[in-house]
């Protein structure tokens, strides 16, 4: 059973951001627990990756106020958001090509022993980290290049682990994947749960948010409109709720039913 946590570790309270004379987000709420996978989902121009940079400190919010572990706090960069636990691992993936899978965990991070890289500690500390989460690749030696997309997309998120992470945020991580590649995503964003992450998976795909979610919130016109608990939905409830042909009132009210999400669920 996997246990979600009854305090939010992350929740945002009437969020608002405006870009000049652009409203990005007017008023938006989201709770992440630990333990659980959340969908963000909306269409284009919803507001979903100005959202996500709240939350990562790229972009600090107008108004409302973002709670981690029931306390207000103050987002204003990506450090702040790094410091508290929050990892982000964008679509571009942000991977050095020409370095192997240690070199590019490790990354900004590197460990050192008497100001010298101790590459036998990072390679230790790799293969562990590669082997909880069970992904395979031939070599940790192997140059990011060399790898698959599925592959290099699973090094990105393992990266986004070293340095524990309450909360893993992922942009489209299966976009550009083939069927075998995502699932290999998705088999580990599963492993992110069980270990007790809470997970932000932004993803047009419907299938993959059927596969591993555990609710959805969607976002329409950088507005929240609804949240659905996935085992009580169907897509079509969720498209409808995206393309703004559901009742407002209507997806208000499964926002309040499935705002909290229950212990031991999916």
């Amino acid at each position: 059973m996997i246990h979600v946590s009854a305090t939010p570790v992350l929740a945002l309270r009437g969020v608002s951001k405006r870009f000049g004379a652009v409203q990005a987000l007017t008023d938006v709420d989201l709770e992440i627990h630990t333990g659980e996978v959340v969908a963000l989902v909306g269409d284009n121009g919803a507001g979903k990756s100005t959202l996500v940079k709240t939350i990562s400190g790229v972009h600090p919010i107008d108004e409302g106020a973002i709670e981690w572990e029931g306390r207000t706090v103050r987002i204003g960069r990506p450090h702040d958001a790094q410091h508290l636990g929050v990892a982000t691992v964008y679509q571009d993936l942000a991977l050095c090509d020409n370095l192997d899978v240690v070199a590019n965990l490790f990354l900004g991070s590197e460990l050192k022993s008497a100001s010298v890289l101790d590459e036998i500690r990072m390679e230790k500390r790799a293969r562990e980290l590669l082997d909880t989460l069970s992904i395979r690749i031939p070599s940790v030696r192997i140059p990011v290049a060399a790898l698959s997309g599925g592959q290099r997309q699973v090094v990105a998120i393992a990266r986004a682990l070293v340095g524990d992470p309450k909360v893993v945020i992922l942009d489209e991580p299966t976009a550009a994947l083939g069927v075998e590649q995502t699932a290999q995503v998705l088999d580990l964003v599963e492993r992110l749960r069980e270990r007790g992450h809470g997970v932000i998976l932004i993803s047009h795909n419907m299938a993959d948010v059927q596969a591993v979610a555990d609710r959805v919130a969607v976002l329409r016109l950088g507005r929240n409109n609804g949240v659905f608990t996935v085992a009580d939905t169907t897509p079509e409830e969720v498209i409808a709720a995206i393309t703004g042909a559901t009742d407002n009132a209507v997806t208000r009210r499964r926002a309040r039913t499935a705002t909290a999400p229950k212990e031991g669920a999916k």
